[in-house]
């Protein structure tokens, strides 16, 4: 089941269980909808829609991954201008979420909504000041021996609902062998598709993946500058 319904935060269990009702209906609320983005803002998501049909990433905004900025992980990267960055601790939302009213019920949700697969939230970059309805999120695993590949796929796979994946390997532009994948996510609630893509790399610190929804296919294409400047500046940290 797809839980990516919320910004992570301290209402991560209320997140969790209108995730768990909607079946990943929506990619991160996504909060207001559409609705709520102005008209300059929507010139923005032209804009980006515009930079992805010629084949371009976005303009840098600032750079997430060493110590100090916003999300600090095993890699750095560009993201993309007036994108927002914020860490997500998921161990101190799990331990709070596990002492709720709730108990084992709330610790349930967060588990499924922090943890996908082998890999676990750790950052998540926020489209919406751009003019966008979704998220860049990151995921990281625990060191070890796992292979980009074999950590994607099992993070695909604990999605539920996806079909068509095609996958590819490449380099980052820091030099870091990569696997991609593009795919689609069906919510069986809505009966409707949307594409989704992300990519994996190893890292001595443990695997890292990084992961484009959006409320949609259309926000999904809008955003991939953004992606797409991620896999061109990912380096280690």
């Amino acid at each position: 089941m797809q839980v990516r319904v919320g910004t992570v935060g301290g209402s991560v269990v209320v997140a969790a269980a209108l995730a768990a009702m909607l079946g990943g209906c929506a990619e991160s609320a996504d909060d207001d909808g559409k609705k709520s983005a102005s008209p300059s803002a929507s010139a923005k998501g032209a804009a980006a829609g515009d930079a992805k049909a010629k084949g371009t990433a976005a303009a840098v905004g600032g750079t997430v991954g060493p110590v100090g900025s916003a999300c600090e992980l095993p890699v750095k990267f560009g993201i993309a201008e007036h994108w927002k960055a914020k860490s997500i601790d998921a161990e101190k939302e799990l331990s709070k979420a596990s002492k709720g009213e709730d108990g084992d019920l709330s610790g349930a949700l967060a588990d499924a909504f922090l943890r996908q697969g082998p890999v676990t939230a750790a950052c998540e970059i926020d489209a919406k000041p751009a003019g966008n309805i979704g998220f860049l999120r990151v995921w990281t695993g625990k060191p070890g021996n796992a292979d980009a590949g074999s950590v994607l796929r099992d993070f695909v796979a604990a999605e539920d609902n996806v079909s068509k994946e095609k996958y590819h390997s490449f380099k980052t532009g820091g030099g870091l062998d990569a696997v991609e994948v593009e795919y689609l996510y069906t919510s069986k609630l809505l009966e409707e598709t949307k594409k989704e893509s992300a990519f994996a790399v190893s890292t001595p610190a443990g695997s890292v993946v990084l992961h484009l929804g959006g409320m949609d296919t259309e926000e999904h294409e809008e955003m991939r500058p953004a992606y797409d400047l991620a896999k061109q500046t990912l380096m280690l940290s």
